[in-house]
């Protein structure tokens, strides 16, 4: 499937007058299943660490199970696919799927409130994949572990209970260290040609933007991550890595922004010391230089510093939240979402296309019906028959995205 690029509205490429890009996700796409099986390894290994069972080391990371989205309800320790009105479509303990029955003895209605952040926990952003799979391990382990008695809302184990609650703080917890320890990054840096993709074109990509406006990086890692990250990406050849560093593609460079914090109050406006990755001490205060690399600062001190406001804007990144709602709705600038599973998932429609044409033709003709009933014996069996022909067909394609 080729990279497409799909519109909610329009947009006049030519009116824009700055290209605002995340890094991680974006520019650097890393290597999926490896990147997230690093990512699984060091989590286990960190839960080991504080205090949890050796035998969870034997769990692998499978890439074929967690897909970003996905809701974990901390009070019940399930995995739930729920749609954007908070409707359950799917659910899973563990490994193993509910039926329909246990979902309606769960959550009355298969419904719930999503905005609950007390309960649920939604997974949406690529990083939280490994997450998102840890969590269903380590309900499968306990769940199977004679050592451990199964509750509702958790585990017993002698005069200990472990809630899901717990679990789920002890994994956000431990993913959170090992993002900021640097642990990941540490192990991405050892290997790069197998965690992160490397695309000849992205160079001469951004040298196209740069002559048609102003181009900006924004990312929350650091800098000498960044620089790391971003010079293996420029890095084509030997001759283009001494010819052009990959600083001179942007007019205006800003590391750990703290995204969303960055499109509301932000945080200080630092300058990065480029030989040493350090910042300088005290505020930023100058006018924009060139190729100068800065740390933290706002999205409103990006738009003064680059002297560009609102839809003259188009930022690129690849978490709906904290790259595309955030900036849209305190800034005005436009935005495309990077959604690196839409290729997938278009393969699916393209298989499925047949039955789904089918399933619209018989929606359309069962609508006829309803529409030019009389009551007659023989229009119901007609329209029964209509809707027995229905009921598989949307089972059928659910099958193909679950979970």
């Amino acid at each position: 499937m080729p990279a497409w690029i799909f519109v909610n509205r329009s947009l006049a490429l030519g009116k824009i007058r700055c290209f605002g890009f995340d890094m991680d996700y974006t520019l650097a796409a890393y290597k999926s299943p490896a990147y997230e099986a690093l990512t699984f390894k060091l989590l286990l290994e960190r839960l080991v660490c504080i205090g949890y069972p050796h035998e969870i080391l034997r769990y692998t990371y499978d890439p074929t199970f967690p897909t970003r989205g996905l809701v974990f309800d901390a009070l019940y320790g399930k995995l739930l696919k729920v749609d954007s009105h908070g409707n359950v479509l799917l659910g899973a303990y563990g490994f193993t799927f509910l039926s329909e029955g246990e979902i309606w003895s769960f959550y009355p209605s298969k419904f719930i409130q999503r905005d609950d952040l007390q309960c649920f926990y939604i997974l949406n952003m690529l990083f939280n994949l490994p997450e998102t799979y840890l969590y269903a391990c380590l309900v499968d382990f306990f769940s199977g572990c004679s050592r451990y008695t199964n509750c509702d809302t958790g585990y017993q184990h002698g005069n200990l209970f472990m809630s899901f609650r717990s679990l789920f703080q002890d994994v956000t917890d431990d993913m959170n260290n090992i993002h900021q320890s640097g642990c990941l990054k540490e192990k991405t840096l050892e290997d790069l040609e197998k965690y992160v993709e490397k695309d000849p074109r992205l160079p001469i990509l951004l040298g196209k933007m740069k002559e048609a406006g102003k181009v900006f990086l924004a990312t929350n890692s650091s800098y000498n991550y960044t620089n790391a990250i971003m010079t293996y990406l420029f890095s084509i050849s030997e001759a283009e890595a001494s010819g052009r560093p990959w600083r001179s593609y942007f007019d205006l460079i800003v590391v750990d922004t703290q995204k969303p914090h960055f499109f509301a109050e932000g945080v200080v406006l630092r300058q990065v010391n480029t030989d040493s990755g350090k910042l300088y001490v005290g505020t930023y205060t100058g006018p924009h230089q060139h190729c100068v690399v800065y740390s933290g600062g706002s999205s409103d001190m990006v738009c003064e510093l680059l002297g560009v406001w609102g839809k003259d804007i188009l930022y690129i990144g690849d978490h709906i939240f904290g790259d595309i709602l955030k900036s849209k709705k305190r800034q005005g600038w436009r935005t495309c979402l990077v959604v690196p599973e839409l290729s997938w998932e278009l393969d699916i429609w393209a298989q499925e296309k047949e039955q789904l044409g089918e399933l619209k033709r018989l929606d359309t003709h069962l609508a006829d019906l309803y529409q030019h009933m009389d009551g007659s014996s023989c229009e119901l069996q007609v329209i029964n028959f209509t809707k027995r022909e229905i009921q598989p067909l949307p089972a059928k394609s659910r099958l193909s995205s679950a979970i």
